[in-house]
């Protein structure tokens, strides 16, 4: 661990301090505050404040940067991890997320109809494309992408990831953003002797929760109606997350220097998972005695959502400023959800009384190859869940058992794994049967919101390929360094030239194409 360096990357001078303030404040009153919360929240919904006349979609879309290969001293340095200045984050309208090579987009929430499909679309083509070109200026690109896998030049992925700083013994994490509530997780009475990353033939010690940005992700939001019937989507959410998980799944691959010494590249291959951003966020963040993400269970009542968050582990208590917006009413106990990470998460706020939404964050999908297939997995969800429950799909019948089951086996195998489901008719059934009436019945949700035959099959139509072809991002990852093991290349090198290939692919199709078009 490093002697601290205010010049370090990322950092401000007064960031130790920031994270002293928030270690001392009483976890107590927090809690008792964030409980007082959960009984407004719970007023206001009885109350109908959070019912609206219409569904409501949006998306939060996470990238990660690397070097365009312009200025590389090597030809191992090409599209490398790089850094995204803080400023370059401001001209380009994104948010910083976790680590330093993260951007964060926000779409603008719209109605699901056909004209906020398409708008969701081209905000986020109309917001990438100009922050690519700011990006390009800089000598790097953005990349849409489940796990980076190339470190930055001259560093390997391990020191990146654990590289730490001390100031007046509060340990911070040297290439994560300056976000207070990260580093403090690291600094509480309640936090791990270390955070833990664990996966097959990968384990990785650090001080902080930076190994968590190996990862990136998209999360489409679909908002209910009535927020009564929260329960009865988020239930059917449960169900459709290992099907989605399993045709998103996005990083079979881990830089090559975490892997252990002694593990083969057959070995590698043959044991490895397809998602493994699946197991990086929950092994890093359930470190100690938090349980922090999880498949959520089922809900009974909208209430059941709110009181989840009241009793989830508090691992950074953080005081609040209240101001005069409606969702400020209840700011702790939104402030405690900000650290409550379930696969499938309900949300509640709003700006004033007239936006208060209660909606549903969908978070198993990784990044993607494309912007269609990133939309197609959003219009695919909201579908769902506008279909699902107003037919009274007999799916809500599966053991939540099962459909716990079905999204470890998505983590692990894609759609290749043994996921169950039952069908309109009744019947259990898997594999293509199980697509088949997974997204009839996402094109009949996307029908019922306004949209044409040919709009809806437009929108599903990413997802289709995948089911016919059988052939997912990790699919095709893997296939890419099989190949060059077979031709005598060495794991490492074939991993690299895989990325690269990526993210040469992407560059030429992120905006426009899918990724069916790439084999």
């Amino acid at each position: 661990m490093k002697a601290f360096d205010a010049r370090t990357p990322g950092m401000s001078d007064d960031l130790a301090e920031r994270v002293e303030d928030v270690l001392a404040v009483d976890a107590a009153e927090f809690e008792a505050q964030a409980k007082a919360d959960a009984e407004v929240l719970k007023r206001e919904l009885r109350e109908g404040t959070f019912d609206n006349h219409q569904s409501i979609v949006g998306l939060e879309y996470e990238f990660y940067a690397v070097s365009d290969g312009r200025w590389s001293a090597s030809e191992d340095d090409v599209h490398a991890l790089m850094r995204v200045p803080r400023r370059l984050l401001g001209l380009m309208g994104f948010e910083k997320e976790l680590g330093l090579h993260n951007a964060e987009m926000t779409t603008s929430p719209q109605p699901l109809n056909p004209h906020g499909l398409r708008a969701q679309e081209s905000e986020v083509r109309a917001r990438l494309d100009a922050a690519l070109d700011c990006a390009a200026a800089e000598g790097m690109r953005l990349v849409s992408d489940g796990m980076w896998s190339i470190p930055p030049a001259g560093e390997s992925a391990r020191e990146y990831l654990t590289d730490s700083v001390t100031d007046g013994g509060v340990r911070l994490a040297t290439n994560m953003s300056n976000s207070v509530r990260y580093h403090a997780m690291a600094n509480g009475p309640t936090a791990p002797a270390s955070f833990t990353l664990d996966a097959p033939h990968v384990s990785l010690k650090a001080d902080t929760v930076m190994p968590e940005a190996l990862i990136t992700s998209i999360q489409p939001h679909y908002q209910v109606p009535h927020a009564d019937d929260l329960p009865y989507h988020f239930n059917y959410a449960l169900r459709v997350a290992g099907p989605l998980l399993a045709l998103g799944v996005n990083s079979p691959f881990f830089p090559a220097d975490l892997y252990d010494e002694d593990a083969t590249a057959d070995e590698i291959l043959d044991d490895g998972w397809d998602e493994n951003r699946i197991a990086v966020f929950e092994s890093v963040l359930n470190s100690g005695d938090h349980e922090k993400v999880a498949f959520p269970g089922d809900l009974d009542t909208v209430e059941d959502a709110v009181d989840r968050v009241v009793e989830d582990s508090t691992m950074v208590p953080m005081s609040v400023e209240r101001g005069d917006r409606f969702d400020d009413d209840f700011a702790t106990l939104r402030r405690k959800h900000g650290t409550y990470w379930r696969w499938v998460r309900p949300v509640f706020d709003g700006a004033s009384r007239s936006s208060a939404n209660a909606r549903i964050e969908f978070r198993p999908i990784a990044g993607q190859p494309t912007v269609r297939d990133s939309v197609a997995f959003q219009a695919a969800f909201a579908g769902l869940m506008e279909r699902l429950p107003r037919l009274d799909h007999p799916v809500i019948g599966l053991d939540w058992e099962t459909a716990e089951e079905n999204f470890y086996t998505a983590m692990r195998e894609g759609p290749h794994g043994d996921l169950r489901w039952i069908d309109v008719d009744g019947d259990d059934v898997t594999d293509a049967a199980l697509y088949e009436d997974l997204l009839v019945h996402a094109r009949d949700g996307l029908r019922l919101a306004g949209c044409s035959e040919e709009e809806a099959n437009y929108y599903l139509e990413p997802l289709r390929k995948r089911v016919e072809t059988g052939v997912t991002p990790a699919d095709w990852k893997r296939a890419r360094v099989r190949d060059a093991l077979n031709d005598g290349g060495d794991f490492g090198p074939a991993l690299r030239e895989m990325q690269r290939e990526y993210v040469e692919r992407q560059s030429e199709s992120l905006l426009e194409g899918a990724f069916s078009d790439w084999f």
